[in-house]
């Protein structure tokens, strides 16, 4: 027996061919709220596989532990050779000492609707919606976003959707709305199809 997020999406004809496909997916806390975000600014533009290499890096210069305290006392010079760039090298401290001056874990952020978590998170230079929605799914484990900031969402969608011809954000919207209130299931399996899939 499917639980509510699988059985929801299986209303759907198309996603219910990628969760025969796919096998059910999790979405899950993260077990470090700071580390989750700072990989997200980290992957912020990058491909999947430049993304990985420099998070592993970063790992590495860190003793593969990303606190914000190491973060803050890390040589600016290292983490630029670890590959991340000025701008990021400055994003990462700024996302380090909103965590130590607000409590931005889940169990912080607990009474705090979709949307304000957004804007509390966007508050710190350096994160955009694009970063935030990330963390509300992979950290915060949030059933129900849509990150149509995410272009490889854009382009599972209409992959799936729109046999590869374009489609509007209100139109995605619309094919998303099937998927409510598990929209996040929904997107790790666009996510899983794009990158996975046949094309």
């Amino acid at each position: 027996m499917d639980d509510p997020a699988h059985e929801t999406l299986r209303a759907d004809p198309e996603m219910a061919t990628l969760v025969d496909r796919w096998g059910p997916v999790e979405v899950a806390p993260a077990e470090d709220e700071f580390e989750r975000l700072a990989i997200s600014i980290v992957n912020q533009q990058l491909s999947t596989a430049s993304a990985t290499a420099v998070r592993e890096r970063v790992f590495d210069l860190l003793d593969g532990r990303v606190t914000a305290d190491r973060v803050l006392a890390a040589d600016e010079r290292a983490l630029r050779e670890a590959g991340l760039s000025t701008a990021k090298v400055e994003y990462v401290r700024n996302a380090a000492r909103a965590f130590q001056e607000r409590d931005l874990t889940r169990e912080g952020l607990a009474d705090h609707d979709d949307q304000a978590v957004i804007d509390a998170l966007t508050d710190i230079r350096g994160v955009g919606t694009w970063t935030a929605h990330m963390y509300l799914i992979f950290a915060l484990a949030r059933e129900d976003i849509l990150p149509l900031g995410d272009l490889a969402v854009r382009k599972g969608i209409q992959q799936v959707y729109g046999n590869g011809a374009e489609l509007s954000r209100d139109e995605m919207r619309e094919v998303a709305a099937a998927w409510r209130p598990y929209r996040s299931y929904g997107t790790r399996y666009i996510w899983l199809e794009y990158e996975n899939g046949d094309g």
